[in-house]
């Protein structure tokens, strides 16, 4: 049996291309879409969440990233589903061997350089992307368009790990 966070993975992988897939149809107009509380537009929020979920990957021994949020030009929806891809891969691919108390240096406090423990990082990136996905998501409701069930039941039942016995 695989450790759990590697299931806690894969759901952040799932979710991740399952809303990417919604707006992929969306027009320039829509993605630029945005609601009172959240990050900024739907195109604005993709972008800093696999941005920022490349940059976790980076402090835990996983590669640097691809993308750069503050890029002028939105690569478009296409373009951060193969991120979300990859970068989804690779986090449940070192997942298992991610140490929770391994140190890393990190330039990017808010008041300077701190040292942080691995686990602090994987606990970052899984709430990163909930709370963003719920942005895009809040976003989507306010303007009347639907993104489908993205929980974490519809994850099970889409990966067989959660089965209807009844009505």
């Amino acid at each position: 049996m695989e450790p759990l966070l590697v299931e806690a993975f894969r759901y952040n992988k799932w979710a991740n291309l399952h809303l990417l897939d919604v707006c992929a149809g969306f027009t320039d107009e829509q993605l630029q879409l945005t609601a009172p509380g959240t990050y900024g537009t739907i195109a604005a929020t993709f972008s800093h969440l696999l941005a920022a979920e490349q940059r976790y990957l980076r402090r835990l021994g996983g590669g640097e990233p691809q993308i750069n949020e503050r890029d002028s030009v939105f690569p478009g929806i296409a373009a951060l589903r193969e991120h979300a891809t990859r970068s989804g891969d690779r986090l449940i691919e070192i997942a298992p061997n991610v140490s929770p108390d391994e140190s890393h240096e990190s330039k990017t406090g808010r008041e300077g350089p701190v040292m942080l423990h691995s686990g602090v990082v994987v606990i970052q990136a899984l709430h990163h992307g909930n709370d963003h996905r719920t942005h895009i998501c809040t976003i989507l409701g306010h303007h009347g368009l639907d993104y489908g069930d993205m929980d974490v039941w519809a994850f099970g039942e889409s990966t067989g790990a959660l089965v209807r016995l009844g009505p």
